[in-house]
């Protein structure tokens, strides 16, 4: 971590104590805006729209909202560096994967019948 995040980050650590929870407190006055404007449909729409924006601001310019940001774009580079497995691959794998399935099946299906012989047939005596 670049010393100057890092005394950034010491310097207002009570920036998201402030700002997420105005955020929130945007979001909710824009639904109650929305509500109750009583001009068009499309002038409520636009406070709903104008306070989410305002909010998403705030709260992307607060510490976490950075921390979230720069978490992101290093998950993205992350992802970008996955190497995906071909068409065939693909393919072979879940067919590897059926038929596992497949022969497990079976087996279960034996090993429930023989346990049934076992416990009904042969403890029991019962007779079908």
């Amino acid at each position: 971590m670049k010393q100057e995040e890092q005394t950034s980050r010491l310097a207002d650590p009570r920036m998201n104590f402030v700002l997420l929870p105005a955020a929130v407190l945007v979001v909710l006055g824009a639904i109650v805006g929305y509500h109750t404007q009583q001009g068009s449909a499309l002038a409520s729409l636009g406070i709903l729209l104008a306070g989410i924006v305002v909010a998403v601001a705030m709260a992307l310019l607060s510490p976490a909202g950075k921390d979230f940001v720069r978490f992101s774009r290093q998950a993205y580079q992350e992802a970008v560096l996955v190497q995906w497995p071909t068409r065939k691959e693909t393919i072979q794998m879940t067919l590897v994967v059926f038929g596992l399935v497949f022969v497990s099946a079976i087996f279960l299906w034996l090993a429930d019948k023989a346990f049934e012989w076992v416990l009904y047939d042969l403890f029991l005596g019962w007779r079908r």
